[in-house]
């Protein structure tokens, strides 16, 4: 039986991202390959709209790579963002922020949004998938309880879907889940089936 992803099966695969839940949704896709970071920038212009940061970034982060890429490589990068009233909320740099980040998130609905971009030596991809997010009107006991047990530093938006805070408080989502963890496992799925033959 053949694997639907075999169109990927000559490369080196190399996902761009030291994401814990990077790693596992591909891995969960039943893909090979190895993790590796290249430190860069991450900036953007004041003039790009707020929804169109996290694929601009993806592609950042991709074309740090095209000194050293070799023609058996195939990088994937990827940036999620948490976009609230066309603002981004980016990863809280300490518990008081987080705090006040959910407060915002609280009882509103945002967007997450994911860019993806796959670099091979002979060009480069990209695309972005968006999930509607609607929270409940969380209590201060509900987010003090979260931040302080979870401390979700490393989140954009200060929380994990999949965490206590998504199970208690998330009225209901629009689109993919996995998107919300922070990769789009949906809409790679489809990128590799119609363009997938152009990567060779």
């Amino acid at each position: 039986m053949s694997f639907p992803l075999d169109v990927l099966k000559d490369f080196d695969i190399i996902l761009a991202s030291q994401s814990p839940r990077r790693r596992a949704l591909l891995q969960d896709m039943g893909l090979q390959f190895r993790s590796t970071t290249i430190e860069i920038e991450e900036s953007y212009p004041s003039t790009l709209p707020a929804t169109e940061v996290a694929e601009y970034l993806s592609r950042l982060k991709a074309n740090a790579y095209l000194p050293t890429i070799n023609s058996h490589e195939l990088i994937i990068c990827a940036d999620t963002t948490v976009v609230l009233n066309n603002r981004i909320l980016g990863k809280p740099q300490n518990a008081n922020e987080a705090k006040k980040m959910l407060t915002q998130l609280s009882g509103k609905c945002h967007q997450v949004i994911s860019g993806v971009s796959v670099r091979t030596s002979k060009g480069i991809y990209s695309f972005s998938d968006t999930t509607e997010v609607c929270f409940s009107n969380l209590t201060k006991a509900d987010i003090n309880y979260y931040v302080e047990t979870a401390m979700p530093l490393d989140k954009a938006g200060a929380y994990g879907i999949q965490e206590w805070i998504g199970m208690i408080g998330i009225n209901y989502i629009k689109g993919c889940f996995y998107n919300v963890m922070g990769f789009p496992t949906a809409a790679f799925y489809r990128f590799l089936q119609t363009k997938g033959k152009d990567l060779l």
